[in-house]
């Protein structure tokens, strides 16, 4: 099977050519402004791939809550103009081709299942830590979507009487330094002060630290997965699991035999490719 695949961002919309079960000829263009250069855009990128190749379809992974029955996204993002009618309809109409759009974070998870770190898993967590705290769950190799789209929607989960995303997302914890020391400072940068024995810095990484760990632990001990998967830019630090095992572990230590599953913690082994491998998994399951 080749495909078209696309991977909508709100600054660069990546583009690619599934052939021979690989992902080739990977390039990005400029997010549009509006949904007539979005339109544009797409089109002419399909019928370059056309030109090249015998492709069956087109796959797609898209910001906001996509409703797989009625091929409409609902939800927002910082692309008001692809959300609330039925675009799959009308892109199926301009490329003459199948088409399967699935959310960024769903299409990710897809991703590391298919190829990269959750493969060969049956059920499987997925973190996506960034602006704030998204994620995807799979049960039977399959996304759970849930009855509302919420399926995987971490960022709501409450810890200490907070949402998720507010304390333990990067930007959160930066601003938090930042607000304490008048600097003005990245999360990735916060990390290293902490390791440096920075007081405030090791402060706020704990903060975070804690409370993705009490996420983890509660998925792990309410859904059960295989693998728990972590995204985001914050994956790329090799000691994320590591500071985060030895957190889950303070967590079951405190509550004494009560906890006895230790998570299984990976980094998306994909990293930028993840969304545009999962969109190709969606797309297979949903057509063959």
């Amino acid at each position: 099977m080749e495909l078209a695949v696309f991977d909508i961002g709100g600054t660069t919309i990546k583009v690619a050519t599934w052939t021979n079960n690989q992902l080739k000829n990977k390039h990005a263009v400029k997010t549009p402004e509006n949904l007539n250069c979005f339109y544009k855009i797409l089109t002419e990128e399909v019928n370059k791939i056309k030109k090249k190749h015998k492709i069956s379809g087109v796959a797609i992974s898209s910001p906001g809550a996509v409703d797989k029955k009625t091929g409409i996204i609902g939800g927002s993002s910082a692309l008001p103009y692809i959300h609330n009618f039925k675009i799959v309809n009308e892109l199926e109409k301009l490329f003459a081709l199948p088409v399967s759009i699935e959310n960024d974070a769903n299409s990710a998870a897809l991703g590391e299942l298919a190829a990269g770190n959750g493969k060969g898993c049956n059920s499987m967590a997925f973190f996506v830590i960034g602006t704030g705290i998204g994620g995807a769950l799979i049960i039977n190799q399959r996304i759970w979507h849930g009855a509302h789209l919420y399926g995987g929607e971490f960022g709501y989960m409450m810890v200490d009487n907070k949402q998720l995303s507010t304390i333990a997302s990067p930007v959160a914890m930066a601003k938090r330094y930042n607000n304490r020391t008048g600097k003005s400072i990245d999360g990735k940068t916060v990390f290293e002060l902490a390791d440096q024995g920075d007081k405030i810095a090791k402060e706020e990484r704990e903060t975070l630290l804690h409370a993705l760990a009490i996420a983890i632990f509660n998925v792990q001990h309410s859904f059960d997965p295989e693998e728990i998967i972590l995204g985001g830019g914050i994956s790329n630090n090799p000691k994320l699991v590591p500071l985060l095992n030895e957190e889950i572990k303070k967590i079951c230590k405190s509550l004494g035999n009560l906890a006895t599953i230790k998570p299984n913690l990976a980094v998306c082994g994909l990293k930028s490719d993840a969304n545009l491998r999962g969109a190709v998994a969606d797309f297979e399951q949903e057509y063959n």
